[in-house]
């Protein structure tokens, strides 16, 4: 696999990605580029290092209420698009209420980085819903649980992570 645009890839190391990444990086085709944490934001990255915004995926925590439980799940979108928190996650999660995760919830369940939090490493009771739109493209540039780097993977890898569900119509 080759990653899009011009970042330097290597194969992932455990210098390069967040610690419950690397916890979980043997056997994973990953890899992984330094980046200028300043330029993490999709948008501004994209920009810089030359990857289509259609070939890079955002993943965002979502917290479902449902009277006083809390369901966590993470949805892996194209950069393009946005997920359907209120519909098809919503109900996924069997919750009354479902919005993003508040930023110091979202770092301190995931142990990672608000802006480079990834679908590799989370808690394993959590679902990683991918969008089947992801699935369509070569490979997609997705955080590395670090703003400082960021991970290039094949989507059909994404989807054997554990917990992964793909999802048609997750995003609009």
């Amino acid at each position: 696999m080759q990653g899009p645009g011009d970042p330097d890839w290597t194969p992932a190391t455990p210098e390069l990605v967040a610690t419950p990444v690397a916890a979980v990086l043997d056997g994973l085709d990953v890899l992984a580029a330094p980046i200028d944490p300043d330029l993490a934001d999709t948008a501004e990255f994209c920009a810089r290092y030359g990857v289509d915004l259609a070939d890079s995926a955002n993943c965002v925590i979502i917290a479902g209420r449902r009277g006083d439980v809390t369901r966590y799940a993470a949805c892996v979108v194209l950069a393009t698009t946005r997920a359907d928190v209120n519909g098809v996650v919503r109900k996924r999660l069997d919750a009354r209420k479902a919005s993003f995760a508040p930023m110091d919830d979202a770092v301190a369940l995931t142990g990672m980085e608000y802006g480079g939090i990834t679908p590799i490493g989370l808690p394993a009771d959590w679902p990683v819903l991918i969008d089947a739109a992801v699935l369509e493209r070569a490979s997609v540039v997705i955080g590395s649980g670090l703003r400082r780097s960021k991970i290039a993977i094949a989507p059909h890898v994404l989807a054997g992570l554990p917990g992964a569900e793909v999802i048609e119509g997750l995003a609009r």
